[in-house]
């Protein structure tokens, strides 16, 4: 418990800073936890990250990440780079003889889209404004720990035991219900430019997806064998292990209220 403490207090330290600070810095740091995170992804389907497949993967984040300010090019350009990526792995796995074969081709894609599309809206979400990220944070930050109390004291029925044991409906519940304050205590200081009831059903859709979000994450890793997705932050895992839930709110976020 000492270690998973100061292991949230150092990171906090990192990343609040250059959360606040926003611009090329969390554009930087977004594009560092996708690396990660994608390395970890791979590591758990044995495809080294310093191979052909990963290099191209890699490649694939770099291009998916690029800022929507860069111009209307950048759509254009991803597709194509996309596609392009698509037939050199598929090509791969005639040239690895199979040993790569198209499950894993579809699983380097896969992850692309998966940890690209959630770590370039960690930046993308930040540049919109503050409170839009912060929004984001305390509606996962509120689910989880309603989920945990409520799991604890009321949970009986399982949510989902073949995937995640301990996570219960009664949890389930109790993680979108505290997610509501969230917005009732921030419209209090901050103009969304909707309603409050509309407000309050985003915030339903989004804690639920941040649960499933992390229910997604929990089935990588029991499908792979693994307990984490990797060991960079003691006590926690890895970068995936913590972002999870994220991954599915930023994306959501966008498209509802952005």
């Amino acid at each position: 418990m000492k270690v998973r403490t100061l292991t949230a207090i150092i990171a906090l330290i990192v990343f609040l800073p250059v959360l606040l600070k926003g611009g090329l810095i969390l554009m930087l740091f977004s594009y560092l936890l996708a690396f990660i995170g994608l390395k970890e992804l791979l590591n758990m389907n044995m495809i080294k990250f310093l191979s052909i497949p990963g290099i191209i993967s890699a490649l694939g984040i770099l291009i998916i990440m690029l800022p929507h300010e860069a111009g209307a090019w950048v759509n254009d350009f991803q597709l194509k780079s996309l596609i392009a990526m698509s037939f050199i792995l598929l090509s791969y796995t005639v040239l690895s003889k199979n040993r790569f074969s198209f499950m894993d081709a579809a699983f380097c894609l896969m992850s692309i889209a998966y940890v690209g599309i959630g770590f370039m809206y960690l930046y993308e979400t930040r540049s919109e404004g503050l409170h839009y990220i912060l929004l984001a944070f305390l509606i996962v930050w509120s689910t989880d720990t309603g989920a945990y109390i409520f799991g604890r004291l009321m949970g009986k029925h399982k949510l989902w035991p073949v995937i995640s044991p301990n996570k219960t409906i009664e949890g389930f519940i109790g993680g979108i219900i505290c997610s509501l304050i969230v917005p009732l205590i921030m419209m209090i200081f901050v103009d969304f430019g909707i309603t409050v009831w509309l407000l309050l059903l985003c915030t339903v859709v989004l804690s639920m997806f941040g649960q499933l979000g992390d229910l997604v994450e929990s089935g990588f890793k029991r499908h792979f064998g693994v307990k984490d997705s990797g060991r960079i932050l003691p006590g926690h895992g890895g970068i995936l292990d913590r972002f999870d839930s994220f991954m599915f709110v930023l994306p959501l976020l966008n498209i509802f209220l952005i």
